[in-house]
């Protein structure tokens, strides 16, 4: 039988990628550099594997890395909840998390879910508020944890991606209307630009019928079949039909989901929250309701094979 897999190099290992350096991932770790190093090289030696490309001064994560992200991420979280099934002294506290509304439906489920069951003694404290006032309140040390749109910060480590797409009624024709009636967030909202943008560049006429920070003015207008919107995938609602390229409506980039942390966010309750965010964003179901066809949405572990980390020679 072959041996386990060792969960202090698997640690050391996600520690690399979360931070972008061997140098920051020892500190992470409380391990010397090159002690983290030779973690690294056995760990290859022991999966036969290289898991991290090197070019020039840049290292990268290879597609092998990609894919064991993904189960080292896993086994650490289920190391966690094994240990604080056994532990007399749980986890206790309080974390706080924020995210926009346009996401807290469909996200913050399983989210509370994974987390209250492996955390029963914490209290889970959770805001609903614009990526751009999440952003400030992590930064003040407001909030521990907040997931945003990554456009509002770039710092922040994207956990999902997924398609955005232009919605409308499913009973309704709203979308047909010579002067299309739209339902989008305010002036300085990235997917209002994108919207915009796409509807200029196909010629397409349009006027702005309401405007609102809120998912549920939007999603209403929408549902109502007041006004076309565009929203990402996790916001789609039953009611809702995906308009597509057959419709006349251009595709639009992918929404990324991005995780801010506190700077001092190294606390056993906000790693564990950190934890089973990945987890469920990961594991995170598509919803059934489109009429449309979708772009499948990609986690983390498709990002990590597209879009691989860059890092500098520097420092590792």
């Amino acid at each position: 039988m072959a041996a386990p897999l060792d969960l202090d190099q698997l640690r050391s290992f996600v520690a690399i990628v979360d931070t972008g350096s061997f140098t920051r991932a020892a500190d992470e770790v409380f391990k010397t550099q090159s002690a983290v190093s030779m973690q690294m090289r056995k760990l290859e030696e022991r999966l036969g594997v290289q898991l991290f490309e090197r070019t020039g001064r840049t290292v990268r994560l290879s597609e092998d890395g990609a894919l064991l992200l993904t189960y080292a991420r896993k086994m650490m979280t289920l190391s966690l909840e094994a240990l604080s099934a056994f532990d007399e002294d749980e986890i206790e506290g309080h974390v706080r998390i924020g995210l926009p509304d346009d996401y807290a439906e469909r996200l913050l489920p399983e989210i509370m879910a994974r987390f209250s069951r492996s955390n029963p003694k914490v209290e889970l404290q959770i805001a609903c508020e614009p990526s751009i006032n999440l952003i400030e309140h992590v930064e003040k040390g407001q909030l521990d944890v907040a997931l945003v749109c990554t456009s509002r910060a770039a710092q922040a480590e994207v956990v999902r991606r997924e398609p955005l797409h232009f919605v409308t009624s499913a009973a309704h024709d709203v979308h047909l209307e010579p002067v299309l009636p739209l339902a989008i967030g305010r002036a300085d909202c990235e997917w209002r630009q994108q919207c915009i943008d796409a509807l200029r560049q196909i010629g397409r006429e349009h006027r702005i019928l309401f405007t609102s920070w809120s998912a549920t003015i939007v999603t209403s207008a929408v549902l109502s079949g007041l006004a076309v919107s565009v929203l990402p995938e996790c916001a789609l609602r039953s009611g809702m039909r995906v308009l597509g390229e057959a419709d006349g409506f251009p595709l639009l980039p992918d929404a990324e989901i991005g995780m801010l942390r506190a700077k001092n966010s190294d606390k056993p309750v906000i790693q564990a929250l950190v934890c089973h965010i990945r987890d469920s964003l990961e594991n995170l179901m598509p919803p059934v309701e489109q009429l449309a066809t979708r772009r499948v949405p990609e986690t983390r572990m498709i990002r990590s094979q597209r879009h691989r980390p860059s890092m500098t020679a520097a420092g590792w």
